[in-house]
């Protein structure tokens, strides 16, 4: 979706909620659309927008507009988003089989949030709307798979693999994070950012100087992704020290 239709989308939802007084929703977002529409709620002055995409460790979420009388520990996640099990006993498909299998269903993507895989199953989160039509799955791609529903509370993620990194920089700025997270140098490190080969929170971004901050996700072209997890003290040469994680799965 373009950014200028999910900000009208958005817009809609809110006026939405804010005169009827009731809870509305978005599709399922990719991390790039949910960060765009962080940034423009805090421009929208009451605006309660929340996120969720069944699970903690969710990348796809959903975007929820409270109304005032809802609080978000009081949000009806299960009501909202769907979980099944997908369980191929007699085989292993990956992730880009079970995708294919249910987009080939007619499923929109935007209908459907992460796909968990395990060995020889997969967890899928869904809207409501199309949680029965994803229970007659009986394939994906040559291995027989069985759907069972699951609650929000069944649902256990996948270990996820990282390799923890620390290193200090002169200053938080993107080329020189980047380059401590990646082991590049910093002239390398700045060369990647200028040419577009490196995203912060899942958007291209070509100035080396734009400002780094605890929780941001990096990703380079070819290096793959990780997240700063703390920032330190500084060195007696007052560099900044910095925790990160690269994933390794």
């Amino acid at each position: 979706m373009e950014n200028s239709d999910l900000l009208r989308r958005a817009e809609d939802l809110q006026r939405r909620c804010e005169k009827n007084g009731v809870l509305t929703a978005t599709h399922f977002l990719t991390p790039a659309e949910r960060f765009l529409l962080e940034r423009w709620a805090k421009t929208q002055p009451g605006c309660r927008l929340v996120f969720s995409g069944g699970h903690p460790d969710c990348e796809r979420t959903v975007g929820f507009f409270l109304p005032d009388w809802l609080d978000k520990e009081w949000l009806p996640l299960d009501e909202q988003i769907c979980a099944l099990e997908l369980s191929a006993p007699f085989g292993n498909p990956g992730h880009r089989d079970y995708l294919g299998a249910l987009l080939g269903m007619g499923i929109g993507r935007e209908r459907l949030g992460d796909i968990w895989v395990k060995d020889g199953s997969a967890v899928v989160f869904c809207l409501p709307g199309v949680e029965k039509h994803l229970l007659s799955i009986d394939k994906v791609g040559r291995d027989a798979v069985r759907a069972r529903p699951l609650t929000l509370t069944e649902v256990t993620p996948p270990e996820r693999k990282v390799k923890k990194k620390s290193f200090s920089v002169q200053s938080l700025r993107l080329d020189a994070v980047a380059g401590g997270l990646f082991d590049l140098s910093r002239s390398e490190a700045a060369r990647q950012v200028e040419a577009g080969t490196v995203s912060l929170n899942y958007e291209i971004c070509d100035k080396c100087d734009a400002p780094v901050h605890e929780g941001d996700i990096l990703s380079l072209r070819g290096k793959g992704k990780g997240r700063i997890t703390g920032l330190g003290g500084t060195s007696r040469k007052g560099r900044q020290f910095v925790e990160g994680e690269i994933y390794l799965s």
